[in-house]
């Protein structure tokens, strides 16, 4: 089996990549973020951690990823900043993780002739949906700064693959929810609040829609991308090909949890007008075509995981907080 490295294993995503893949019988190096308190993450709570390679780094720093990518053949890149609030006050911070950080993997992959190059892109990248579903063939349009920054980092990396022969897979996933993910996404703060005893939660837009995917479908989704040998040089959807309002969203979590939610609209969780993309729903034809994924969540099934999950781990998050 290939050895393969996972840039942002600590992460919502990342660690249950870095799990499955374990599970499947690779060999897995790590990549985490270097800290003085040595936290890899939620990997500090997996049971898999005594058998992957844990390397610390920067994925802004060349040095540094190119020493956890030697031996390895494999990469799937996930290192992001991903808050699209955030991307307002920093786009900098953006540039250099995003687009600087996988030019960094893209380097060091060409350099050491690696076999599979998967980078994670984001259905934002297609801006507000011009038609449904959204096939890979749809305008980009960067109504944010960071999508912005992954649009030009999927750029670089078809360059690459055009450029040098990289071998390069480029795998798009519409909205990811399940346990572990960040209070800042949509879901997370709808049940964070919910849980939290308030009579009202805050909210932004309740318009926007949606394609929601649950993080193991979208795992198992990276891995049959992984294995597919009619993918390189290709992007990639992973989504359902359904379409949730957030409003909704809100609606079938408090069915879940049987208990009223009240919405208080807040001003600062609100995109500006021309930045909010107002729906996406995927075409997954192409995934579906290539490979063997088939997801085995839907939404009621995913919410429900994910509702306990967060019923178990309450004390991790400040939903009194926005976080940006």
């Amino acid at each position: 089996m290939s050895k393969i490295l996972i840039t942002g294993s600590a992460g919502f995503i990342g660690s249950h990549l870095t799990e499955l893949l374990v599970k499947e019988g690779f060999q897995v190096k790590a990549f985490v973020r270097y800290n003085s308190k040595n936290s890899w993450g939620w990997l500090d709570d997996s049971d898999i951690i005594g058998n992957i390679e844990i390397i610390t780094g920067d994925i802004r720093d060349y040095d540094s990823v190119y020493k956890a990518m030697e031996g390895c053949d494999t990469v799937f890149h996930l290192s992001a900043l991903i808050g699209i609030p955030y991307s307002y006050i920093s786009p900098l911070a953006y540039i250099k993780t995003n687009i600087e950080g996988t030019y960094n993997i893209l380097e060091a992959a060409k350099n050491l002739n690696f076999n599979n190059v998967i980078i994670t892109s984001t259905s934002e990248t297609y801006g507000t949906a011009q038609y449904v579903p959204i096939d890979e063939n749809h305008p980009l349009v960067g109504q944010s700064p960071y999508s912005a920054s992954k649009i030009a980092a999927d750029q670089l990396a078809l360059s690459y693959y055009k450029s040098f022969g990289l071998p390069i897979k480029i795998a798009r996933p519409f909205n990811n929810y399940g346990p572990r993910q960040s209070a800042r996404a949509i879901i997370p703060t709808i049940i964070s609040q919910a849980l939290s005893g308030k009579e009202k939660i805050k909210l932004g837009n309740l318009s926007p829609s949606r394609d929601f995917t649950f993080v193991k479908d979208t795992c198992n989704g990276f891995l049959e991308i992984l294995k597919s040998d009619k993918l390189f040089g290709e992007i990639i959807n992973i989504g359902m090909n359904e379409e949730t309002t957030v409003e909704k969203l809100k609606e079938l979590i408090s069915k879940i949890l049987k208990k009223d939610i009240e919405i208080e609209k807040d001003a600062q969780r609100i995109r500006p007008e021309k930045s909010e993309v107002e729906r996406l729903i995927c075409d997954n034809t192409k995934m579906i075509k290539f490979t063997n994924w088939k997801p085995s969540y839907n939404l009621q099934s995913g919410l429900n995981e994910t509702i306990e999950w967060f019923k178990d781990n309450k004390g991790r998050f400040k939903p009194e907080i926005y976080n940006v």
